[in-house]
């Protein structure tokens, strides 16, 4: 009874039985929301402050605060290149498809109170270039971490780490042992708390299959099973060939290989609550420390492939549902639109939703009611954005450690087989 021990078979025995309870009793299956809800609420309290020490140890161990530069550089220009293509992905698919245009919805019928009842559950989405850049700056040096904002963590973390660089060596290292200590305690909290991710991943699903359930999702489980698709294309038809074309490794073998990870992904529909094991394992497949402690955490910012698909998809979605016609001029500006707003989408689980409204809000070109349509299915493609979120961020680890010479392949290769 060995694979009983494995934590990616507690995790599918959680959902499985989730899955059963609510089926078989739905009240009771809705009554454990708090399950799922406190184990992601823990593992967020984790995050931020694991971000701001590997951030810090990876710029300072680079030690050349001109290469951490450049590999910030190549890392952002990677990042807005992908997330760009997911965005026009999911702009072509929606047209293509046509999703939504059988329903005929008349906007004025629907109630947009549950979208002003979300809002005090997530950050605000900035409404222009201004407020983004201001959204980066916290209010003091410790409210990234404890309001665990993602951005505002990294803005601190990137700061401290050049500040480390220019103060004298004896000083430095000092410090530096301090934080990477520090990260070990964290690190060491999270395995801890990972014992608990098959109760999560039970009380997560047991809730969303009791609330939503598959078969009450009618004509909008088109969209969500276009929704996967698309997820698994773009990481297939995208993804995978830059992959290979960069590192000559399968991202088949990949997923294979951070298949623990995709599970309680699956059962959380959070990727934060992997992020700690996903820095160990792309360290030990061969990836320089130094590489992983800035791009992955950052990809997590900024590397939402998975939320862009779903931004324009959801979008194209809603404009087809209440007959309105985008003409590709409004399309164009929606999709320069999202190339900020998609930004404020980290860290938070659902917070996708909330940057779709602000961007209705902000481009007017579809009414914002509009979005109630997709609230109720909301967490089941919140399932599939974090899946490739995650896959994408381990695959952008890879591909600028590679271009960075700082990739040992024949580790790679034998890890993943």
């Amino acid at each position: 009874m060995k694979w009983l021990r494995k934590l990616y078979v507690q995790v599918l025995i959680g959902i499985g039985l989730g899955v059963l309870l609510a089926a078989m009793d739905p009240a009771l299956g809705s009554a454990m929301k708090p399950l799922g809800d406190g184990f992601i609420r823990i593992i967020k309290m984790l995050i931020a402050p694991i971000i701001f020490c590997t951030v810090v140890t990876g710029i300072a161990h680079v030690g050349d605060i001109k290469r951490a530069g450049r590999l910030g550089l190549k890392a952002i220009l990677y990042f807005e290149v992908m997330t760009t293509l997911a965005l026009i992905s999911g702009l072509i698919i929606g047209n293509l498809t046509a999703l939504g245009s059988g329903l005929h919805i008349d906007v004025g019928t629907l109630d947009a109170s549950a979208l002003k009842a979300m809002g005090g559950d997530h950050p605000s989405v900035a409404h222009s270039t201004v407020d983004a850049m201001l959204n980066l700056i916290p209010q003091s040096f410790f409210s990234g971490v404890v309001m665990g904002d993602l951005l505002q963590t990294l803005t601190v973390a990137i700061l401290f780490a050049w500040a480390l660089t220019g103060i004298k060596p004896r000083y430095r290292e000092t410090i530096l042992t301090s934080v990477e200590a520090v990260a070990q305690l964290f690190f060491r909290m999270v395995e801890i708390v990972m014992h608990l991710a098959p109760i999560g991943a039970f009380g997560a699903i047991a809730y969303t299959i009791s609330k939503l359930g598959l078969g009450s999702l009618g004509e909008l489980a088109q969209l969500v099973l276009a929704f996967f698709v698309a997820c698994a294309g773009f990481i297939l038809l995208v993804l995978g060939p830059v992959l290979r074309i960069t590192t000559g490794l399968s991202v088949l073998k990949l997923i294979r290989y951070i298949r623990e990870e995709l599970l309680i992904i699956l059962g959380t529909s959070s990727s934060e609550t992997v992020l700690p094991r996903l820095l160990a394992k792309m360290e030990a497949l061969g990836c320089e420390r130094q590489v992983v402690g800035m791009v992955l955490p950052t990809g997590y910012a900024f590397n939402l492939d998975g939320s862009s698909l779903y931004f324009t998809m959801a979008l194209m979605f809603l404009a087809h549902a209440t007959d309105i016609t985008l003409s590709m001029g409004d399309q164009i500006s929606i999709l320069i639109v999202l190339l900020l707003t998609s930004k404020g989408s980290a860290g938070v689980t659902g917070s996708a939703f909330i940057v779709l409204v602000g961007t209705l809000a902000a481009t007017h070109a579809v009414p914002v009611a509009a979005a109630v349509i997709i609230l109720g299915i909301d967490r089941f493609m919140s399932t599939a954005r974090a899946l490739t979120n995650a896959v994408g961020n381990c695959i952008a680890t890879l591909v600028l450690a590679r271009w960075e010479k700082e990739l040992d392949s024949a580790q790679a290769r034998k890890l993943l087989g």
